[in-house]
């Protein structure tokens, strides 16, 4: 099978000469269709920044990144934002709904800018918050949803391009244990369901449990998560 996410080698550092602080060193990770890998790490380890970079919202400063073929770093911006559109959806602990619109159309927006018609969009939207149990919460603004509520309705926004994969950072770090249990088994069961291909960057010992592979990012590179006495 081929993966669809496969990043090679990355390297990144931030600062000045002098100050350079180096995240990433030859990270590697290669993600099939349907799996959902855990990322750890402590804070300030880079998990963010490898997101980023397998998202391409961040250039390397070397190194290659694949998303379902796409070879990210040689294309120009705007083919590559184009993918990004088409091919990555984004969930992150701070669900970033436009607090003026509607769960629906917060959900539709995506679609809307790939140039996919209104009323294709809209049948998406719905369908996609009918799934995940918010049918009768659609007309109701960010302001009058619960946080789990929200955060389901970002879970929808990143699945209305029918992505080929779903990058999260620390998508339930803002929630109670409730929601949070609710959220980790949503996305558990869209890998499995709609073969979309999870990578998350989460503290949460519960949803490393529910993936299929977890990793530690230690000294910018990947290592497998051995036990969960490692996790942080």
């Amino acid at each position: 099978m081929t993966p669809v996410v496969r990043a090679r080698a990355l390297h990144k550092s931030f600062g000045r000469a002098g100050a350079v602080v180096r995240v990433l060193g030859a990270a590697e990770l290669e993600v099939q269709p349907g799996e959902l890998v855990a990322v750890a790490g402590s804070s300030g380890s880079g998990k963010s920044t490898l997101l980023h970079i397998l998202g391409g919202l961040l250039h390397p400063d070397s190194g290659q990144v694949e998303i379902a073929g796409a070879d990210l770093y040689t294309l120009s911006e705007s083919r590559r934002a184009a993918v990004r559109n088409a091919r990555i959806g984004f969930v992150f602990q701070f669900h970033h709904l436009l607090p003026e619109f509607t769960a629906l159309e917060n959900v539709m927006l995506p679609a809307r800018v790939a140039g996919t018609p209104a009323t294709e969009a809209r049948r998406r939207a719905a369908e996609l918050l009918a799934t995940l149990g918010l049918a009768e919460r659609a007309h109701h603004r960010p302001g009058e949803l619960s946080g789990g509520e929200q955060q389901r309705v970002a879970v929808a926004r990143a699945l209305v391009n029918e992505p080929d994969v779903v990058l999260a950072d620390e998508p339930s770090g803002n929630l109670d244990s409730q929601a949070a249990q609710a959220l980790h088994a949503l996305l558990e069961a869209l890998a499995g369901d709609r073969r979309v291909a999870l990578v998350i960057a989460t503290h949460s010992p519960s949803l490393a449990r529910r993936a299929h592979r977890s990793l530690v990012l230690r000294d910018g590179i990947l290592h497998p998560l051995e036990s969960m006495e490692g996790w942080a």
